[in-house]
């Protein structure tokens, strides 16, 4: 067994720390009795309410942001074009509404069971690079939004491996948020091909 990464971990202010040192986790899923697991290789932080990109922009709260106003170590899962369940983390303290979003793992266990949610027939980065690709090969889906990373469904642990180089670049698809699209808060590890884009 691996630890699971502390609530501490979590409650920390560094929104775009937290993103950097989230690379080389594993997120794990345990959903309808089927374990997968991969390495996190690329992230995007959100650090409301100042940030133009964050759906908590300027504190704004909805019955879809609240979950970013209660204390770090949950994850928020919401739904995007109507198609892809995106996963984020939520970080920091009660009533600051930081976020981190998961763009991309490296497929570390139960493969099979990632390729058959995704109906791959050959193993390639497009099974778990990017954040709706993730999502639907770790089988998680909006029914795992607000839920508790320490719980034992999705989870995140430190399994102490080497992240050598991080590159740190701009966010994908927020060009709507003015001065806040050119914050290099966009996380990956270098020359890992897992991942959305380089």
């Amino acid at each position: 067994m691996f630890p699971k990464l502390s609530e501490s971990f979590y409650l920390r202010e560094n929104v775009q720390l937290i993103s950097k040192e989230l690379l080389g986790k594993v997120l794990v899923t345990y959903i309808d009795g089927k374990y997968t697991a991969g390495i996190i290789t690329e992230t995007e932080a959100y650090q409301a309410p100042e940030d133009k990109a964050s759906h908590a922009f300027n504190n704004r709260r909805t019955t879809r942001t609240e979950v970013f106003y209660n204390k770090g170590g949950i994850g928020y899962v919401y739904l995007c074009y109507g198609i892809h369940h995106l996963f984020n983390v939520v970080t920091n303290n009660e009533n600051i509404p930081h976020a981190i979003l998961i763009r991309s793992v490296e497929p570390l266990e139960g493969v099979d069971i990632m390729m058959q949610r995704r109906n791959k027939k050959k193993l390639d980065k497009t099974l778990t690079a990017g954040p709706g690709a993730l999502s639907q090969a770790l089988g998680i889906t909006r029914l795992h939004n607000k839920i508790p990373l320490s719980a034992n469904t999705v989870w995140i642990e430190d399994r102490n491996i080497p992240v050598e180089s991080i590159v740190s670049t701009t966010r994908v698809g927020i060009d709507y948020a003015q001065e806040y699209k050119d914050k290099p808060w966009r996380y990956y590890i270098a020359g890992n091909k897992w991942i959305s884009r380089g």
